[in-house]
């Protein structure tokens, strides 16, 4: 049995994409209606550590922004910081970032050699939308003592913005690949033997 170390070109890797994702919540958050489910761009950073990353790197940038959140650091759009945020109706979108990141960085990979924009919308789709809105419903259903229906009405304006986002880092995701193919490619390769040393 091996003990898993992560390479220093991977540790450098998540820390780019967790202070991507930190600086996509510089513009703020716009809040609309009553629900107090804020419209940022830091989902968009989520969804592109995951397409650019693979699993592995995409989760650890994510907790990294989580965990400097949980220290008291104003990680999060508008200043505010993860304790805040775990502590509000919409403490299940903070958390479904996770298997959001997770999601779309093992469908991602599993498309490789070649990363395609189609299907790379369609992965983004469900991770970014189908799951991140999962969990942030639940989260306004336990959090805000919301009905399914009511916690749905309150997210479903904000569905063509995350679409477009999900198309926007499909777009980057397909040059960025094209540009380093070895960018997801030596994340499996690392993987494999991970598994073949075990």
């Amino acid at each position: 049995m091996s003990t898993t170390r992560i390479p220093a070109r991977d540790l450098a890797h998540v820390a780019v994409f967790a202070a991507l994702i930190i600086a996509l919540g510089l513009p703020g958050a716009i809040n609309i209606g009553i629900s107090g489910v804020p419209i940022t761009l830091q989902s968009l950073g989520v969804m592109m550590a995951g397409a650019l990353l693979g699993p592995r790197k995409a989760v650890l940038a994510v907790l990294t922004v989580i965990a400097l959140g949980l220290v008291g650091l104003p990680v999060l759009a508008g200043g505010r910081t993860a304790l805040f945020a775990l502590s509000s109706p919409t403490a299940g979108f903070l958390i479904g970032w996770i298997p959001t990141a997770f999601v779309i960085g093992w469908l991602t990979t599993k498309m490789l050699p070649k990363y395609r924009i189609v299907p790379g919308i369609g992965i983004n789709l469900l991770g970014g939308v189908v799951v991140l809105y999962l969990f942030g419903i639940v989260g306004m259903m336990i959090r805000g003592h919301m009905t399914f229906l009511a916690a749905w009405t309150a997210n479903a304006a904000f569905i063509p913005l995350d679409a477009a986002k999900a198309v926007v880092t499909a777009v980057v995701a397909a040059q960025v690949h094209r540009a380093y193919p070895a960018l997801l490619r030596d994340s499996v390769a690392a993987r494999a033997k991970t598994v073949v040393a075990n």
